[in-house]
């Protein structure tokens, strides 16, 4: 199955904080789709992602409108398989648009350094995670976040990243 990543730098800061920030972004994708591949997904020719890579005023603006939640954070997912209309044409559809995923500069980087660990391994963990979640994955329940954490972590090592999640020694 073939992965389109339509990447879009609204934030300049982007191009010092993650030059390769397209090919880096087109392999977690593609790698995401290999492993774990839903079957709404199945039979379809090609998975399209819209990718904005932008900062933290953007990102609150939308977090505040969409989540009423009035503060920056690092990843929005806007998933099209939360619309009746796009379940209802899947069935006859060859290429699959995912949604949309926005990730913020400035939290990324201030998350990077408080948690002491890479910015580009902090960035596949948070693209990783905003895909899972246009593939339908949550962590709204204890069950569903186990489920998706494992995925991440398999996810991740695939990359040579260590567990986010283990605790520090």
């Amino acid at each position: 199955m073939k992965t389109t990543l339509n990447l879009n730098i609204g934030d300049d800061r982007w191009q010092k904080l993650l030059p390769d920030a397209k090919d880096i972004s087109e392999n977690v994708l593609a790698k995401v789709i290999e492993v774990v591949t839903p079957s709404f997904l199945q039979n379809k020719n090609e998975v399209l992602l819209n990718l904005e890579l932008g900062n933290d005023a953007e990102i609150r603006e939308l977090n505040s409108r969409f989540r009423n939640l009035d503060k920056p954070t690092n990843v929005l997912s806007f998933a099209n398989i939360d619309d009746d209309d796009f379940v209802d044409a899947l069935p006859d559809m060859k290429e699959v648009e995912l949604g949309d995923i926005i990730i913020a500069a400035e939290t990324m980087e201030e998350q990077s350094r408080e948690q002491e660990i890479d910015f580009c391994d902090h960035y596949v963990h948070i693209l990783v995670h905003g895909i899972l979640h246009l593939l339908g994955y949550d962590h709204m329940e204890e069950d569903d976040r186990a489920e998706m954490e494992a995925l991440e972590i398999r996810l991740l090592a695939s990359f040579g990243i260590a567990d986010p999640y283990a605790e520090k020694a």
